[in-house]
C-alpha cells in the first residue's frame, strides 16, 4: 500500500510544509486575474479582477471592470421574446460556469491536510516524471469525489507544484469536469497559479484562468 511507503511518506511531508509555507508567503501579495468563458469554442464573457488572500485564506475578488450596462430594449413582440431566449441561454451557461467554478476551487490550490488523508487512505501513487529529472509526480485517486483523479508534478529542489492536473465531475460521473493548472514562482517569492484551463467535457464550455502582476502590499 502506497500508505506505507517510506519515500511517499517523505514526499507528501516535505509538500505539505512547502505548502504551508507558500500560503503563508502568498498572503502578502496582491494580483490580476483575467476570466475568460468561452462555449463551444467562440468567448461569451471575459472579467478582471483584483485577487488578495483573506484572512480566512481564501482569495477575496475585486472587480476591475466597469459595471455593466442595461442593454437597450429591441421593439416589437418579436425582439423580446429573442432576448428573452438570449437571456436564458446566458443564464444556463453562467449558471454551469459557476458550478465547475465552484467544484474546482475545492481541488485548486490542492490542501495540505486532504493530501495528508488521501496518504493514510493509500489513494496516493508516487512515480518518477518520465523525462524530466528533478520532478516527480503524485497520482491522487478520490482526493474529493469517489473516481475523481488528480495528478501533481512537483519539483525535488524546490518541493514546489509545477503543474496539476485534476478529472473531475460535477453530481454526475458522466458530467464530466477536466483541469490543467500550470504554477510559476515569482522572483525571491512565492510559487502562484500562473494559468488555469476548466473544460466542462458535456456543454463544451471552457473557462481559462490567467494570473498576473503580482504585487506586495
Amino acid at each position: 500500500m502506497g500508505a506505507q511507503n517510506p519515500e511517499m511518506q517523505q514526499r507528501v511531508a516535505d509538500l505539505k510544509e512547502a505548502m504551508a509555507k507558500n500560503k503563508q508567503a502568498l498572503a502578502q501579495y496582491s494580483w490580476n486575474e483575467t476570466v475568460t468563458i468561452s462555449l463551444k469554442g467562440e468567448q461569451k464573457k471575459q472579467e478582471h479582477f483584483q485577487v488578495r488572500l483573506g484572512p480566512d485564506g481564501k482569495p477575496q475578488k475585486t472587480s476591475l471592470d466597469p459595471p455593466a450596462q442595461p442593454a437597450a430594449q429591441s421593439g416589437g413582440r418579436g425582439g423580446r421574446l429573442k432576448e428573452h431566449v438570449v437571456a436564458k441561454k446566458k443564464e444556463e451557461y453562467e449558471d454551469y460556469a459557476n458550478q465547475i467554478k465552484a467544484l474546482i476551487q475545492q481541488y485548486v490550490p490542492p490542501d495540505k491536510d486532504a493530501i495528508e488523508q488521501a496518504r493514510q487512505k493509500g489513494n496516493i501513487a508516487l512515480s518518477p516524471e518520465a523525462g524530466t529529472p528533478g520532478q516527480y509526480k503524485l497520482v491522487i485517486s478520490n482526493y474529493l469525489k469517489q473516481g475523481d483523479n488528480m495528478t501533481l508534478v512537483v519539483d525535488k529542489a524546490q518541493k514546489s507544484i509545477v503543474s496539476l492536473s485534476i478529472a473531475s465531475y460535477l453530481s454526475d460521473p458522466k458530467d464530466a469536469v477536466n483541469v490543467t493548472v500550470q504554477f510559476s514562482a515569482i522572483p525571491d517569492g512565492p510559487n502562484h497559479v500562473s494559468a488555469e484551463t476548466i473544460d466542462g467535457v458535456s456543454k463544451q464550455l471552457t473557462i481559462a484562468i490567467q494570473n498576473s502582476n503580482y504585487q506586495k502590499v
